[in-house]
């Protein structure tokens, strides 16, 4: 059938692409997929309806490899998190401390919401570092100290992405989600690029 034939023809240009991407050297961060695990979900449900006063969500991990780019491009699955979570956000600060012969680095961004609420976004790494993300939201109605534990979904994330990817081939995504998802995507990069100039500035 027609789904199938668009199925199938999307699974060889997904993997068309990770390949030449491989090949060429170039990291290629998918920010949105991280939106399809259920970690994210269950986290999402859990924000719904409340109003934040502060957070803070603190990533830790080992160190990178030379040309995974700047911590707020690395990282920008996180800050794609921060940005679903609590709306369009700016940059009021940011700083990176760097200790090049032990391969530890820690980035720090001042994010505020657009109702003037306080975000910090912070990637720390280092060799031996686990890999965790730690969250304190302080909500009017509570704190959330912890990312709630999450089932275990029946498709991987990569079939979702797969999934996803082949339903825009197909023309299945509505013209309003894809503009939803460039928006977002346009607005983690200029946040991620201004956060670079703060810290290098």
């Amino acid at each position: 059938s027609h789904r199938l034939f668009a199925f199938c023809a999307a699974c060889l240009l997904f993997w068309f692409v990770k390949v030449c991407v491989c090949l060429s050297g170039v990291t290629l961060h998918e920010e949105h997929i991280e939106l399809l695990s259920e970690e994210y979900k269950q986290l999402k449900r859990e924000v719904e309806g409340k109003t934040l006063q502060e957070g803070t969500l603190h990533f830790t991990g080992g160190a990178l490899k030379p040309g995974f780019g700047f911590p707020s491009f690395s990282g920008i699955a996180r800050l794609t998190w921060l940005v679903e979570l609590f709306g369009e956000l700016s940059v009021s600060a940011a700083t990176l401390e760097e200790d090049p012969a032990n391969s530890y680095s820690k980035m720090t961004a001042k994010l505020r919401t657009s109702d003037s609420r306080s975000l910090t976004w912070i990637e720390e790494r280092q060799p031996g570092l686990p890999r965790a993300k730690n969250i304190n939201f302080q909500f009017d109605s509570g704190a959330l100290t912890q990312i709630p534990p999450a089932p275990r979904g029946s498709v991987g994330l990569f079939m979702q992405d797969l999934i996803h990817f082949s339903a825009k081939l197909a023309g299945q995504v509505s013209p309003e989600e894809l503009q939803r998802e460039r928006v977002r995507v346009l607005h983690c990069l200029e946040l991620a690029g201004k956060i670079q100039e703060l810290c290098q500035g």
